[in-house]
């Protein structure tokens, strides 16, 4: 048995870390052939989408219906649709998507839940990505069965549709194993992130429910639990009918903490922590009776005694007229493989953390002024600085509140970061190594084993939001799972308690 003092959460983060002596038998993984990267159904409905792009500007003779289809439409492509075409050895093309997925492996799937309106008919629809359409597998209305699936989430009370994502677990498995459930709920995190931008692009506004009844919610989008899960839920609001301005809520719930524990075999982890953190409909979850929720920002955890303290205020990023800029962002953002070793400036950091952190700043361009995440003041920031003009070499604490980043180690990390990220040249080359961390012991105080998943969904979005920053800047920006957890800790001076959810390298690229 294990320590009762380790919780559930932590044997699994634990367990998962990549190591020296074991990363060799960490990284075995591919057995078999690659699984699909799409669902298909025999049964159903489709739904062309393609014809609704071209209605990028609603004209005055365009018709209400077809213009509420071509916001679903744009919505739809730019949170998860296909946005580029590359050629392979093998001949069969591989095709990217709007939001980043470790390996390119896709392992999330969009569902709508349509309670039924003028545009969709009550039902279950799947996203397919690959053709961009909506398929139709269920028709009938389950919009209470969904509502109380979400134990009655506010938001569900006034709105027509949500979107549900999902894990199809082994299509990370295959090459990652266990540690696949990490970049399975980054990947979804990067989702979340594009979701909630191309939201306010074209007027919806997705209200997080990270707390549902897990079984409950899979039976009824008819989910083979062994294979496929639920992992986050959105109430779309329709910010175009004013009984669905709604407010803020609260997005996350507790789960039971597990201390005991059977011994569990390679292999077995990921299924075992995503079962054991599942919630049932007799978890007597409650949702705050007061509707606005209280801000979940940073919060300045680490004030280093005579520390270098550098402030990061910036002016906003520029995303255009009808933020045409952002959309572009989301369909030509690519993954960079390459830096070169020209320096960044200090603003362009500067803008890169005022995007990610500080939304308030862009309200007035009409993006959300406080979007949802399960609860952001878990959430630490380092950020390990190689190659910016005007900023010492070293390991810095970045303080949202306060806006600065706070000196806590001086040294040039090149070659230490090319070892963390697993001899990665993109770790060595960057300009700047952005780390996402949280106090894994102190949230699952507060969450149960179930915060494992908050922690790296709101890693993810932030990563997102980094990503489409970065890109905007024509900076080039990689996000990294894979790295040597407890050395990051060592080599950079982050306090031993942090553990690092995800990495993020900005540079110029080659």
């Amino acid at each position: 048995m294990v320590s009762p003092a380790t919780s559930l959460a932590e044997h699994f983060h634990q367990r998962t870390k990549y190591d020296p002596d074991t990363i060799g038998r960490m990284a075995r993984g591919m057995k078999g052939p690659q699984p699909e990267p799409y669902k298909t159904y025999r049964l159903g409905t489709e739904i062309d989408l393609k014809p609704y792009l071209e209605e990028r500007d609603r004209q005055p003779t365009t018709p209400r219906d077809r213009w509420a289809w071509a916001r679903l439409s744009y919505l739809l492509i730019n949170t998860y649709g296909l946005t580029a075409r590359v050629a392979t050895e093998a001949g069969d093309p591989f095709y990217l998507r709007a939001a980043p997925s470790a390996g390119g492996l896709y392992p999330a799937e969009v569902y709508l839940v349509s309670r039924g309106n003028a545009l969709l008919p009550a039902g279950l629809y799947n996203y397919q990505a690959r053709s961009h359409s909506l398929w139709r597998f269920w028709e009938d209305h389950v919009w209470q069965s969904f509502q109380e699936a979400c134990f009655w989430h506010p938001a569900l009370e006034h709105t027509q549709l949500a979107i549900v994502v999902t894990a199809v677990f082994q299509r990370s498995a295959w090459r990652y194993q266990d540690r696949a459930y990490r970049r399975i709920c980054l990947d979804i995190g990067h989702l979340l992130g594009n979701l909630e931008l191309a939201a306010a692009l074209n007027d919806y506004r997705p209200h997080l429910i990270g707390g549902f009844a897990d079984t409950a919610l899979n039976q009824l989008l008819y989910l083979d639990e062994t294979t496929e899960g639920a992992i986050a839920v959105a109430a779309l609001a329709d910010l175009l009918q004013v009984e669905q301005n709604l407010p803020k809520t609260v997005t996350a719930q507790p789960a039971p903490s597990q201390t005991d524990f059977p011994p569990i075999a390679d292999g077995k982890l990921l299924a075992y922590l995503h079962q054991a953190t599942c919630l049932d409909l007799a978890s007597n979850v409650r949702w705050p009776t007061q509707v606005e929720a209280p801000p979940t920002e940073p919060e300045d955890k680490y004030n280093f005694p005579f520390c270098l303290k550098i402030p990061t205020r910036s002016h906003p990023i520029q995303w255009g007229t009808a933020l045409e800029g952002l959309e572009s962002t989301i369909l030509s953002r690519r993954s960079t493989r390459r830096y070169s070793s020209v320096n960044l400036t200090l603003a362009d950091l500067n803008a890169l953390l005022d995007f990610t952190y500080h939304p308030e700043h862009y309200q007035s361009q009409g993006l959300d002024a406080t979007p949802d995440y399960c609860d952001l003041g878990l959430i630490q920031t380092f950020v390990a600085v190689s190659g910016v003009d005007g900023l010492d070499a070293g390991c810095y604490y970045y303080a949202p509140r306060s806006q600065e980043l706070r000196q806590i180690r001086f040294k040039n990390f090149r070659p230490e970061l090319h070892y963390l990220c697993l001899g990665q040249d993109l770790g060595r080359d960057a300009a700047a190594v952005i780390f996402h961390t949280a106090d894994l012991k102190k949230a699952v105080a507060t969450y149960g084993d179930r915060v494992y998943r908050y922690l790296h969904l709101d890693a993810g979005h932030l990563g997102q939001r980094l990503n489409l920053a970065a890109t905007q800047l024509r900076l080039g920006v990689s996000g990294i799972g894979g790295f040597f957890d407890d050395q990051v800790n060592e080599v950079l001076g982050i306090p031993e308690d942090e553990a690092v959810l995800y990495i993020t390298t900005v540079g110029q690229p080659a």
